[in-house]
């Protein structure tokens, strides 16, 4: 199991909390320095079964300088919208947890975390 976190995060250090008292064993990857690639991006958003644009954080002041909002979410777009996940991984959600069962789920409340754990 894998965690993708911001340290800065509550729901990032909320989700390792209840990691650690559950003894989970995973690993934690803190994408903002180990910046996943565009084709991990992929493979992760295959694992949730998600598109780019529900994984990404809208609000973001490089989303607005990107005009995220604008752009069409479409199949036609899906390689754009990775490629600016890859590029600013400020915009991915967090925390993301891959599960070990081939899944993956965005841990933002205790159930989904739970959710992982089970898996």
């Amino acid at each position: 199991m894998e965690i993708w976190i911001n340290p800065a995060c509550s729901k990032c250090r909320g989700a390792l909390g209840l990691l650690d008292a559950e003894g989970a064993d995973y690993t934690v990857r803190r994408y903002l320095e180990d910046v996943p690639s565009e084709d991990e991006i992929r493979e992760v958003l295959d694992r949730l079964g998600l598109e780019p644009w529900d994984i990404t954080r809208t609000q973001e002041a490089v989303a607005k300088e990107l005009g995220l909002e604008e752009w069409a979410r479409d199949a036609g777009a899906r390689d754009r919208w990775v490629t600016a996940l890859a590029e600013h991984p400020e915009l991915i959600q967090r925390p993301i947890i891959t599960a070990d069962d081939g899944t993956a789920v965005v841990a933002r409340t205790e159930d989904a975390v739970r959710d992982a754990l089970s898996r």
